[in-house]
């Protein structure tokens, strides 16, 4: 059995998720839901990232420990994404002992290979983004040096620390990324390469003063530094699967490692962590998969831009996770940055999964409990039909095994609209015995609803539970395979919303919190 290993970042708990982080886990999770549909052995991993000066400084404005904070926010994060019916295999935390032990064997192990060394630094430092920035990468608002990602100011650190020495792995970044099919979409890569070309690379801070952050694995040889945050989160993919403590199950699942990020920590996952995995002697990952911003109000959403969009208004709005789900993944771009608005995640919603499909199901399940009892046995379907099903399964397959799933949800909606467009064509309503029609409207509804069931998971069940059928691979599907639809119920799957409130400008605008 083939076996694939889909990653989130592990998310930094200093707040609670948002729509930017369940854009991104969600996405892992429906490609984990396709993988094991078609019949792989998948292992998802997600967490939080629990160590560093941001969480010691939210847990100290709590009054509390550090330790005390990230288990409340651990805590917070599960009941997200059970909220949002994510179905990761386990959730990592940077506070777990083994992973410690992970990080601070690989430390050591770096410092006596060499590649760690001590020294003075200077410079410019973002607390949010727990780095350093050099000259060309922060921006100057007037004339002082501000963050890129969080638009705040920056501290002028100087202290001594240790590094890594990431400037020996400039040929091995460059050849990697030039030659090998790892990141995708194939521009990032490019767009990382353009910038090892033109500034190269240089040696990065893998630790710092315990006097000044306290808390984080100690550096195993100097008691008086913790690692580095970023060292110590990248780590996680490699420890979450049996990295030095468990041989056999990391060398099942980590040759078809696959990340999923964000482009603003694309450096880090592919110039950092292809190093340090180089200088670990352990392959890079098979891909990393880096997704586009969403934007409200013309910026990035995050809590210090002060658009954020809570999961919880998600979730009320449209009627449950599977809702939520569906209109970030019909959002969702790899490419190009997306603008939300509650108008346009309103359309998704009520055009394609309330009225498309939603409707579609209970019109028919309503004719074939009036018409033949909720029983319609095996018919010659339809050859329109049938085409439209084949090919909307070719495609959709297609579509999902090249990870790009808002594109197979719109070869779904082609087929909805195909079997829409039957139904008021053929009028089962107006016949004694429909069976044909409906048996062909089933099959199409069958296909609809494996080909979803990643996405709206619950709403497959009940579907497949209330009219009698198997939820089956995509790529095994077979029209005309059941012999008989026992229609038991006729569930309203999504109900409509309406338009609650509008902005000056006669749209509707998310809530922020």
């Amino acid at each position: 059995m083939e076996r694939l290993y889909i990653t989130t970042p592990i998310y930094y708990p200093n707040a609670p998720p948002h729509i930017g982080h369940a854009y991104t886990t969600v996405y892992a999770d429906v490609l984990a839901r396709y993988n094991r549909l078609v019949g792989r052995k998948v292992f998802f991993l997600t967490g939080n990232d629990e160590h560093g000066l941001k969480i010691q400084r939210a847990a100290e404005k709590e009054g509390i420990t550090p330790k005390e904070f990230v288990d409340k926010m651990a805590g917070v994060y599960r009941q997200y994404w059970v909220m949002l019916n994510i179905s990761y295999d386990h959730f990592i935390r940077t506070t777990d002992s083994y992973h410690e032990k992970v990080v601070s064997e690989a430390f050591k192990r770096l410092h006596e290979k060499g590649l760690i060394y001590k020294a003075k630094y200077a410079g410019w430092y973002c607390v949010d983004c727990e780095r350093y920035y050099s000259p060309g990468e922060y921006v100057l608002v007037d004339d002082k040096p501000h963050c890129p990602i969080h638009n705040k100011p920056l501290e002028w650190l100087e202290e001594e620390t240790y590094y890594f020495k990431l400037s020996e792995f400039k040929d091995y970044v460059t050849k990697t990324l030039s030659e090998t099919d790892i990141v995708y979409p194939p521009s990032y890569a490019k767009e990382v390469l353009n910038r090892v070309q033109a500034e190269g690379l240089r040696d990065v801070s893998v630790a710092r003063p315990k006097d000044r952050v306290a808390w984080g694995i100690p550096v195993p040889f100097d008691p008086d530094y913790t690692i580095y945050v970023w060292f110590d989160a990248l780590l996680n993919y490699v420890s979450g699967i049996g990295y030095l403590t468990d041989d056999a199950r990391f060398q099942e699942y980590w040759p078809n490692v696959h990340h999923v990020i964000g482009k603003d920590i694309l450096w880090f996952h592919t110039v950092v962590w292809f190093s340090l995995l180089k200088a670990l002697d352990i392959s890079p990952p098979r891909r990393l998969i880096v997704h586009s911003f969403l934007i409200n109000r013309g910026l990035k959403i995050g809590k210090s831009a002060g658009n954020v969009i809570p999961i919880e208004f998600l979730v009320e709005r449209y009627n449950g996770s599977d809702g939520a789900r569906y209109v970030l993944m019909k959002l969702f771009n790899l490419d190009k940055d997306v603008e939300v608005t509650i108008d346009l995640m309103d359309s998704i919603y009520n055009s394609e999964l309330a009225d498309t499909y939603g409707n579609l199901v209970r019109r028919v399940g309503v004719l074939a409990a009036k018409k033949v009892k909720g029983k319609v046995y095996r018919r010659d379907v339809d050859k329109k039909i049938e085409e439209s099903i084949e090919t909307a399964l070719g495609k959709y397959v297609e579509d999902m095994e090249s990870l790009e799933v808002s594109k197979a949800l719109s070869e779904v909606q082609e087929l909805g609209k195909a079997l829409n467009t039957y139904i008021n064509e053929v009028k089962p309503w107006e016949k004694s015995d429909p069976s044909k029609e409906l048996y062909s409207l089933l099959e199409g509804i069958r296909a609809v609803t494996v080909m979803l069931s990643p996405v709206t998971p619950r709403a497959s069940t009940v579907i497949s539970e209330s009219f009698g059928f198997k939820l089956v691979s995509p790529r095994d599907f077979k029209v005309g395979s059941v012999e008989r639809y026992n229609i038991v119920e006729a569930p309203i799957l999504f109900r409509k919303v309406q338009a609650r409130r509008e902005s000056q400008s006669g749209e509707e605008s998310p809530p922020s919190s």
